[in-house]
C-alpha cells in the first residue's frame, strides 16, 4: 500500500488559518491518503491561536517569531531560517501556503531552496499595482514565480495566471476555501455580548480596517465620515472590531471613543466574526477575505480601498469600491439605507466565490498528482 502524501502547510495570520483550516481537517479525515505537517509561523500569534482552537487543529511546528515591532524583513528572514530545518526534519512530498502574507512568500521561498513542489491556494489575485496592497501584491506575485500547482478561487484568477504564461494544466479553479469554512461556523443559535447592547430594530454595520496603505489620515477621512452618517441616521450601529496594530488602535480610539452607537470591540475569532457579520446589515472593510464571505451571507460590501484583488466580486454586484472618500463613504452608505432596490440589487447578487467544497477539490488535484 503506497505511503499517504506528505502534505506541509504553512501559515501565520489568522486569515490563512481561516482559509487552511478546512484543507486541514479535510485531511484528517482521509489520514489513508494524507499525511498532513501543519506549520505555524506565529506571524500573528493571538489572533491565530483563536482560529487553531476554534476549529480544533493543533500544529505540529509552531516558529513563535513574532517580536514587538518586527519588520516585514524580520519576519522573512526568522521564517526561512526556522522552516529550513523543518522541511529537513519531515521531508514532505507538497507544501501548501496561502494567498499573500509575508509568511506566504518566505515559505515559497524556502520550498524552492528544497526544491520542494509549492501548491499556493488561492493563487492568480492581482491588482496589478506593486504597491497595492502593500505588501500583499508583491507576496502573491513572487509566489506564484515560485508555484509548481495553482489552486486559483475563480476563472478570472485563472486567466491572470495564464497571462503570466503559468502553464495550464498546473491551475485548477476550485473556489475559495473560505466559503468552505463559513459552513462550519454560523449558527442559528449564536449570542454574543455586543449585540445585546444594539438598540431595539437598529441596524448593524459591520466595521474592519487595518491596512498598513489605509492608516493615518485615510481612517481619520473614513472614520469621521461614517459619524457624519451616524449623526443622520439615527437607527444605525457601527461594531469595529479593532485591529491590534497601535497605529490603528490609536486613530480608532481617537475618533470613536465618545461615540455612542459606536462599539470598539477586541478583535473577534473566526466564528464570532462570521456570526457577526451575519447578522449585520451590511460591511465596511478594506480586509481581502470579507470581499469573499459576505456574498455568501447576502452582505453588501462597501470596500475601504481604492482597488481590489477580488474584482470578481465588483463585477457581480455584491461588492462596492468607495475606498477612503468621504463624499463617496456618505453616498453609498445613504444608498444602501435609504435605497432598497439598490440594496436588495448587492444583497442578491451572485456569489463567485464557489460552492463551499475548495478544499475537497484541492486534496483530489494533490492526489492525482503524487499518487
Amino acid at each position: 500500500m503506497k505511503a499517504p502524501i506528505r502534505v506541509m502547510t504553512v501559515f501565520g495570520t489568522r486569515p490563512e488559518a481561516i482559509k487552511m483550516a478546512p484543507i486541514i481537517l479535510r485531511m484528517n479525515q482521509n489520514l489513508d491518503k494524507f499525511k498532513p505537517i501543519t506549520v505555524l509561523t506565529g506571524q500573528h500569534r493571538e489572533m491565530l491561536d483563536q482560529v487553531m482552537d476554534i476549529f480544533k487543529i493543533k500544529a505540529d511546528y509552531n516558529m513563535n517569531i513574532m517580536k514587538s515591532q518586527q519588520t516585514l524583513s524580520s519576519i522573512t528572514t526568522s521564517v526561512i531560517s526556522k522552516l529550513d530545518k523543518i522541511i529537513d526534519e519531515t521531508k514532505p512530498d507538497v507544501i501548501l501556503v496561502h494567498g499573500d502574507t509575508t509568511t506566504t512568500f518566505a515559505a515559497s521561498i524556502t520550498a524552492f531552496y528544497h526544491k520542494v513542489p509549492l501548491g499556493h491556494v488561492e493563487a492568480g489575485l492581482r491588482t496589478w499595482d506593486k504597491y497595492s496592497p502593500y505588501p500583499e501584491e508583491i507576496n502573491r506575485q513572487l509566489t506564484d514565480v515560485l508555484s509548481d500547482m495553482y489552486f486559483a478561487p475563480t476563472k478570472l484568477s485563472k486567466s491572470n495566471l495564464l497571462k503570466e504564461n503559468h502553464d495550464i494544466k498546473n491551475i485548477y479553479v476550485t473556489g475559495n476555501t473560505a466559503i468552505d469554512a463559513l459552513n462550519q461556523t454560523v449558527s442559528d443559535n449564536y449570542k454574543h455580548s455586543v449585540l445585546k447592547n444594539i438598540g431595539d430594530n437598529h441596524k448593524i454595520i459591520l466595521l474592519t480596517m487595518h491596512r498598513r496603505e489605509n492608516q493615518g489620515e485615510p481612517m481619520h477621512r473614513t472614520f469621521k465620515a461614517i459619524k457624519e452618517e451616524l449623526n443622520k441616521h439615527n437607527d444605525i450601529e457601527i461594531v469595529y472590531p479593532v485591529h491590534l496594530s497601535p497605529a490603528v488602535q490609536k486613530v480608532a480610539h481617537e475618533e470613536f471613543d465618545d461615540v455612542s452607537r459606536v462599539h470598539l470591540i477586541e478583535p473577534l475569532d473566526v466564528l464570532d466574526f462570521h456570526n457577526i457579520a451575519a447578522r449585520s446589515y451590511f460591511i465596511m472593510t478594506d480586509s481581502g477575505g470579507v470581499q469573499e464571505e459576505a456574498p455568501s451571507l447576502g452582505k453588501p460590501v462597501l470596500v475601504l480601498r481604492e482597488d481590489t484583488e477580488r474584482p470578481e466580486g465588483v463585477t457581480a454586484g455584491t461588492l462596492k469600491l468607495v475606498g477612503t472618500n468621504p463624499d463617496k463613504i456618505k453616498n453609498n452608505m445613504d444608498l444602501l439605507l435609504d435605497d432598497k432596490d439598490f440594496y436588495n440589487k448587492m444583497a442578491t447578487a451572485n456569489n463567485p466565490y464557489g460552492d463551499g467544497k475548495a478544499s475537497e477539490y484541492i486534496l483530489r488535484a494533490i492526489l492525482n498528482r503524487f499518487s
